[in-house]
């Protein structure tokens, strides 16, 4: 199957449902080549950002339980915020554009992109939402061209990160959640919704939109994929 089939094949809107008109996409490992909350784990680690000697044993430690689907969430956000406590804007930007230019750019995916710009044309409403906080993924999201991004968000108090996570996590069902009151706020509508993911931790919001699509899946979201007949594609 060719790129412009698995686009067409994707964002494929019958006549009679063309009011389908929010896309919602998963980030990590979905349209991107990785995992950017483990890769800025790594950058600060080789970067000797952080001092914590254990740090990248730690950083690799919760993605396997991510990956296992083992982690607690509230623990690994304090890990990974710790590292933005007191630290000013302008050094955290820095840190963060040489990590976009080194780390994210080159597992950029083209076919995720043409993806994108396939449903802009269309009209539809785009919007990212992933467990990776947002001080990480919205310049990736701003790299993409979308503009709304759900992410875990971060205390700042006079301007300053504490290390603290903020509000409900948009993890597994916290997606739900988050997007329920993005919904509510804007007025968007999950009519015909799709949603784009690669993993089996978003099975919850997959199960809830008209169109779910599995991206490049790991092993249960493919079985899961295959056994409810949703179609499975990859960007890479």
């Amino acid at each position: 199957m060719t790129l412009m089939d698995s686009i067409v094949l994707a964002i494929k809107v019958d006549t009679e449902n063309d009011w389908m008109t929010l896309a919602i996409f998963d980030l990590d490992n979905t349209l991107i080549g990785g995992d950017s909350d483990n890769l800025w784990g790594q950058y600060l680690y080789d970067q000797k950002l952080v001092d914590v000697t254990d740090f990248d044993q730690q950083n690799n430690q919760f993605y396997e339980h991510y990956k296992a689907g083992t982690l607690d969430i509230d623990a690994y956000l304090r890990f990974a915020l710790g590292p933005l406590k007191g630290r000013t804007r302008g050094v955290l930007d820095a840190w963060h554009k040489e990590f976009m230019r080194t780390i994210i750019e080159p597992i950029m995916l083209p076919k995720a992109e043409a993806l994108i710009a396939g449903h802009r044309a269309r009209g539809h409403t785009l919007l990212i939402i992933t467990a990776t906080n947002v001080f990480i993924t919205r310049p990736i999201a701003d790299a993409l061209g979308i503009e709304n991004l759900l992410g875990c968000e971060a205390e700042i108090v006079d301007g300053l990160y504490t290390g603290n996570p903020a509000g409900v996590p948009s993890y597994r069902e916290g997606k739900v959640i988050r997007l329920n009151a993005w919904l509510a706020k804007t007025g968007e509508s999950m009519d015909g919704a799709t949603f784009y993911s690669d993993s089996h931790h978003d099975l919850a919001l997959l199960e809830l939109v008209t169109n779910p699509i599995a991206v490049d899946p790991d092993d249960q979201l493919r079985t899961r994929a295959v056994q409810a007949g949703w179609p499975v594609m990859s960007l890479r």
